[in-house]
């Protein structure tokens, strides 16, 4: 294993929460800064990471048949068309489950940490044995969330397993933030959120359509230079895990702008 990749576990314990696009959007922001990236699928039952990135029809072998000794690690892994620094091992099949141990984790990670800086593992919904799985062959750690008592809760449960198992630093991203509903107090402040938590803020996604599209298309919005509030969003959480010191969102200051906006137009006068 190369003493500087970093293997990043990104998990929330509650699922619907945004995981697998962090993963898939933080993976080709990191690629686009010439960074060698390699994301690994360990939602062994529910396999979506391909999806995202629209590699399902380049599957030929996965980490199944890299444990199994059928195939070499080389030929399992899926080049991004467009992003050649960003690679996919993808889940084998859901029977994995039944098998799957520790050590079959850490030999897989083991293996990508030798070509690659870093190795961006997305996590199942959970705490059962797939995410213990994971667990088992992390450095560190994002917990994604949004801002609502269910997920927080979920993350807290998490947070704890992974300081058990002296899982370091795990750092915050909050999912899906809507200014507006903060501002009325009919969603959870981001203060709410890192007060309950106690996990330093890594970054904020701000709510916004065109996350779905681009789920939907398997292109994920980092890809190109997209101007939307998410792509910005993943983009300065990729910048911020490479050290640079880009400053946090405030999602007053967002809500406040589009108000502003609106309201410029509002008293624009037409002739």
């Amino acid at each position: 294993m190369a003493p500087n990749t970093r293997i990043i576990l990104i998990c929330s314990g509650k699922g619907g929460v945004g995981k697998t696009t962090l993963t898939a959007n933080l993976g080709i922001a990191l690629a686009r800064q010439g960074v060698r990236t390699v994301v690994l699928d360990a939602d062994f039952g529910l396999r979506n990471l391909d999806l995202l990135l629209g590699l399902e029809n380049r599957i030929v072998y996965t980490a199944q048949e890299v444990l199994e000794e059928s195939c070499r690690l080389d030929q399992a892994l899926v080049k991004h068309k467009q992003e050649p620094n960003l690679s996919l091992l993808p889940a084998g099949n859901p029977r994995m489950l039944e098998w799957l141990k520790p050590d079959d984790m850490q030999r897989i990670v083991g293996m990508l940490a030798k070509q690659f800086d870093y190795v961006l593992i997305d996590c199942p919904a959970g705490v059962e044995d797939g995410f213990k799985n994971a667990v088992s062959a992390t450095k560190e750690a994002i917990i994604i969330t949004t801002p609502e008592v269910s997920a927080v809760r979920d993350a807290d449960r998490v947070i704890g397993l992974l300081n058990t198992n002296g899982i370091k630093p795990v750092q915050l991203v909050l999912n899906r933030v809507r200014p507006k509903m903060i501002e009325s107090q009919e969603m959870l402040s981001v203060d709410d959120v890192t007060d309950i938590l106690a996990l330093p803020l890594l970054g904020l996604v701000l709510e916004d359509e065109q996350v779905i599209i681009s789920t939907n298309r398997g292109e994920p919005l980092t890809l190109k230079d997209n101007i939307s509030p998410a792509a910005r969003c993943y983009a300065n959480i990729a910048k911020r895990l490479q050290g640079e010191n880009i400053p946090l969102i405030d999602p007053a200051k967002a809500g406040r702008g589009l108000r502003d906006k609106f309201m410029r137009l509002m008293q624009t006068k037409i002739f």
